[in-house]
């Protein structure tokens, strides 16, 4: 489901209930189209979450924890200015419509008392937030600034005058009666029902609409009474926040729906439901926008590397032939006396095979002395370069592992583990490092943190720099620490010196779950006491050895792995 015109009015119910005269403490941007409003509000300090995302534009009280930017953004500046401090006065929805109206009171910089609304426009991609002085309904900022050549019906700049989106002709089905919803179904139409209800009523998504027809069985007459039922529960905050997953595909409603057909989970607020639902969604989302540099980067130098490595390879084939070169080079000594300048080939008896005649190629201007100097010096050439090349294909090999690991990494990251892998990359030379502003010295974050079944704590490094703290300095020497057998993946630690076969068990599916073979089955994971492992020198972040290991096989399980997040 979309966050239609029901849900949204069933959102305001859940914001009004909870942020009733909430004090606003703080504000963040800690994304590009997000705000964050920490508010004050029955004894409790709430995350208020509103987002002008293209595909994931919603409200909502959060738990999901962000990351803010070193410097806030400009219309963060300027939400801080005229909102710190003000007090929620109520929360409304235009009617049936996707827009919400915050109402505060606040005081300016002189003291005097000021209106200022902030309206939240949940638009698919041309949603928006606006701040906004309530008495002159003059635009003080928005998130997405659109000017009158994008838009001719109206001009989203700060100064403007606000204006609602355009207007349709529609019903609020809050506000309907019974024999208004029989009247309009009963209008003649090539529309079907449904179509008839999007077209006369405000802010029905299909999802709705097809939920209103299954409990009405498509009975016209049935249709009103359902009709008014539905939105009664609705207007009576009697809901029951429902996900419904079909295959891989998860829909969410404010009560539940019979007419999707799936696995379904309730829950005890919207909110709640919304963190689960956007959780995974929203932050890969997130991390694809942070990291499209780093991706790109990435790709172009695997694409380098794995060149490389072909034509090393190449190069290795022909070192094979090298001793061909060494042979007719002694033949050609040999036989010095028989040649003369300016043959082009010459066959000779090959005192290495029995005497069997062999071709030789001769370049003509050269002495014969010297065409068999030239096929010891190609010998000698490829000989050596059996070492270079062994050596320079171990090191490209090395170098595949170490940017797949990133890559690793980078697909299961949270937006705050892509500082630190940019981080690293700029580290180890991939990106340039910005020398415009001072910047503050990176602290490596801690790693994930989860419990086994029988209580034991796992920790979890997600990117080289918590690996190499992880396992080096932060594990005792007595703990066990797991990793994907010769597969790029996390650095895995079980703070018990004997564990239990269970939490081995679970640890590895974890190990296997944050690898490149997350997908996979049965895949192999050894384990092995921390003090076995050592770092080479020179090594690249996260890349250790040890020995003595011991390697179990398990099948990634995603939902088990969640269920041991602390």
């Amino acid at each position: 489901m979309s966050f239609d015109g029901v849900f949204t009015h069933a959102m305001v119910d859940e914001l009004a209930d909870l942020l009733a005269n909430g004090r606003v403490s703080k504000i963040h941007q800690p994304y590009q189209n997000e705000i964050i409003l920490v508010m004050r509000a029955n004894g409790k300090n709430q995350k208020v979450l509103l987002s002008a995302h293209s595909s994931y534009a919603r409200i909502q009280v959060t738990d999901i924890p962000y990351e803010n930017p070193d410097s806030p953004p400009q219309f963060c500046m300027m939400m801080r200015k005229h909102l710190e401090g003000a007090i929620l006065e109520n929360i409304e929805q235009v009617e049936n419509d996707r827009i919400i109206r915050f109402l505060f009171k606040s005081r300016d910089e002189i003291g005097d008392i000021q209106n200022v609304m902030l309206v939240v426009e949940l638009m698919g991609r041309h949603s928006n937030i606006f701040l906004i002085e309530q008495d002159t309904m003059r635009i003080l900022d928005s998130i997405k600034h659109i000017p009158s050549s994008q838009n001719s019906y109206r001009l989203i700049m700060p100064g403007a005058t606000y204006k609602t989106p355009p207007h349709q002709d529609k019903i609020n089905p809050f506000t309907v009666s019974k024999d208004q919803v029989l009247e309009i179904i009963q209008t003649e139409s090539d529309l079907p029902s449904g179509k008839k209800l999007q077209a006369s009523f405000q802010g029905l998504g299909s999802d709705t609409v097809n939920e209103l027809l299954q409990r009405s069985e498509e009975d016209e007459i049935q249709l009103p009474h359902v009709f008014q039922t539905f939105f009664s529960r609705i207007q009576e905050k009697n809901i029951e926040p429902t996900k419904t997953q079909v295959n891989n595909k998860e829909t969410f409603t404010p009560v539940p729906y019979v007419s999707l057909d799936g696995v379904q989970t309730t829950y005890t607020s919207l909110s709640q439901l919304l963190d689960d639902i956007y959780r995974n969604k929203a932050e890969k989302d997130r991390v694809k926008q942070q990291a499209a540099n780093l991706f790109h980067v990435l790709q172009t130098e695997l694409s380098r590397n794995k060149k490389k490595l072909t034509k090393l390879q190449r190069t290795l084939d022909e070192t094979e032939h090298a001793d061909d070169y060494r042979v007719k080079g002694e033949i050609l000594t040999a036989y010095l006396h028989e040649l003369t300048k300016g043959q082009e080939s010459i066959e000779l008896q090959n005192f290495y095979d029995d005497n069997n005649p062999i071709t030789i190629l001769l370049d003509p201007r050269k002495t014969p002395s010297q065409n068999a100097q030239k096929y010891f010096s190609k010998y000698q050439k490829l000989k050596n370069a059996i070492i270079y090349v062994n050596e320079q294909m171990k090191q490209t090999r090395e170098e595949i592992d170490y940017l797949d690991s990133i890559m690793t990494q980078l697909e299961l990251a949270t937006p705050k583990d892509v500082t630190e892998i940019k981080e690293e990359l700029i580290q180890e030379g991939y990106l340039k490092k910005k020398t415009k502003k001072k910047q503050k010295k990176l602290k490596t974050s801690k790693p994930d943190q989860y419990q086994s079944s029988d209580g034991t704590t796992i920790l979890v490094g997600k990117n080289n720099l918590q690996n190499d703290q992880l396992t080096l300095k932060t594990a005792r020497k007595s703990e066990i620490w797991l990793h994907t057998k010769d597969i790029p993946g996390s650095h895995v630690i079980i703070q018990d010196s004997a564990p239990s076969e269970t939490t081995l068990l679970e640890a590895a599916n974890i190990a296997a779950y944050f690898s490149k073979s997350r997908l996979s089955a049965s895949v192999p994971v050894d384990y092995v006491e921390v003090k076995k492992i050592r770092k080479p020198n020179g090594a690249k972040p996260g890349f250790v050895i040890y020995e003595g290991q011991q390697t179990i096989f398990v099948t990634p399980d995603e939902e088990l792995v969640n269920q041991l997040k602390v």
